[in-house]
């Protein structure tokens, strides 16, 4: 317990954790931002199946984003690793591999998801007018999943460098634009659900340009140099590869939680799907938050691997903890007092309205449940151990469906339950992982630096 004291004392590492985590927090919030302004604006359209069709468009879009948001986390902990070790050459070598799979992966899976969208609209059985319309906003929103991916790959790229200001610049120029765009487009000239996915395709190649001007000024003075005989040998692709891959199937399970929400809310009505829409919004909101402590123990923790330096790395995990439970408390005590304004905040619609508020204590008590995993997964993305981030999601995906299962009777009540012990079993998992590798000394070891 000492040793946890003293490492909250430690006040340069709480100058350290702020540095990274208040820019991050900064560009993390646009995010959710963003969802919360494609609601709205749509939520103020003049049928709820506008409002339906986003919120169903959005989920299927998130598909191949969040499945391929490997490109930003596994890149972090080889930038930070290398990064904490002081080699160069393999912080400029992990940019153009990262940069490399954007590219590869943003070509070969949009040309792979246009054939299969109306199976997967099918899947929400929605209305025929929610079906036209989710359609047409998917048609233009794949145009900027190259642009997405390389953002991926650069921001991740830049949290494992420690340049967190530039990650909010990136961020910012995105979303800003998104935002901008949304609201020409949509109110100012009428151009409905097609201008909501117009403004967020405009936001997300202009942030990659931007990204990719930012990445070559980074580099520009940093000693050693891109190692391109090593690009050419399958050898050096292995680890990066085979950590990506596991962070891959976790983000499959996690997206399938998720895609599972919004499926099952759909077959309960267009009413409750359009409600569970806005209430996730709030969980976003209070994810990309926390997550920016979360980014910072990626940051420090991996540098810290890379130092081989155990100290560090537990005066991070306990400041961004300590942090990370504050924010929490305070996120649920704004959903608690202020959830009935942050729904109408977002739509006009009463139906919508009225389907939200029964379930506004669920999304009360999922930041506190939830903040623990946030954490975790700092950690294990910056030691590069995608293994155990992916055994630990599994697990809980068998949690929440089982508790589904338990669940049936209770109807949406039902499904939030099940999502609050999704969350539950992931941080515990992490946790229990976590506490396994610390008994066996292996945190700081040369077994856990990959680069």
């Amino acid at each position: 317990m000492s040793a946890l004291v003293d490492a909250w004392h430690h006040r340069p590492t709480h100058r350290q954790v702020w540095a990274l985590a208040v820019p991050m927090i900064l560009s993390n919030l646009t995010v959710p931002l963003v969802a919360l302004v494609d609601s709205a604006v749509a939520g103020h359209l003049p049928q709820t199946q506008d409002l339906g069709a986003v919120a169903i468009g959005s989920a299927v879009y998130a598909l191949p984003v969040w499945s391929l948001g490997f490109l930003r986390m596994g890149t972090t902990g080889f930038a930070a690793q290398a990064l904490g070790a002081n080699d160069m050459t393999a912080l400029r070598t992990v940019q153009w591999q990262a940069l490399m799979l954007a590219v590869l992966f943003g070509l070969a899976v949009g040309a792979l998801m246009y054939p299969l969208l109306p199976w997967l609209i099918a899947q929400m059985h929605s209305t025929p007018l929610q079906t036209t319309r989710s359609m047409d906003y998917l048609h233009l929103r794949l145009l900027g999943l190259p642009g997405a991916l390389l953002n991926y790959a650069l921001a991740g790229w830049f949290i494992g460098a420690q340049r967190a200001r530039t990650t909010l610049s990136l961020l910012l120029v995105t979303n800003l634009i998104n935002i901008a765009l949304n609201l020409l487009f949509v109110l100012g000239l009428g151009w409905g659900v097609q201008g909501i996915a117009l403004a967020s395709v405009a936001g997300e190649w202009c942030g990659s340009l931007y990204g990719l001007w930012a990445a070559r000024r980074a580099v520009h003075g940093l000693a050693g140099h891109v190692d391109w005989a090593a690009l050419r040998q399958f050898s050096h692709w292995r680890p990066l590869l085979s950590v990506n891959r596991d962070i891959f199937i976790r983000t499959l399970a996690l997206e399938a939680v998720f895609f599972s929400v919004s499926l099952l809310g759909a077959r309960i009505g267009d009413s409750t799907v359009a409600a569970n829409a806005l209430l996730l919004n709030g969980l976003m909101l209070t994810a990309f938050g926390l997550d920016g402590l979360a980014n910072a123990v990626e940051a420090l923790c991996g540098h810290a691997i890379g130092a081989r330096d155990p100290l560090a790395l537990r005066r991070a995990l306990v400041v961004a903890g300590g942090w990370s439970l504050i924010g929490s408390i305070g996120y649920a005590l704004l959903f608690v007092f202020a959830g009935h304004e942050f729904v109408n905040l977002q739509t006009n619609l009463s139906e919508v309205r009225e389907a939200a508020y029964p379930y506004l204590p669920w999304l009360a008590a999922l930041p506190v449940v939830a903040v623990w995993s946030y954490l975790l997964d700092g950690l294990f993305i910056g030691a590069t151990r995608g293994s155990d981030m992916r055994n630990a999601m599994l697990v809980s995906v068998i949690a929440f469906f089982f508790t589904a299962w338990l669940a049936r009777g209770l109807g949406n009540h039902g499904l939030w339950m099940a999502f609050i012990a999704f969350m539950l079993v992931r941080g515990v998992s992490l946790g229990w992982a976590s506490w396994k590798i610390h008994r066996r000394g292996a945190w700081t070891t040369a077994s856990a630096v990959n680069f």
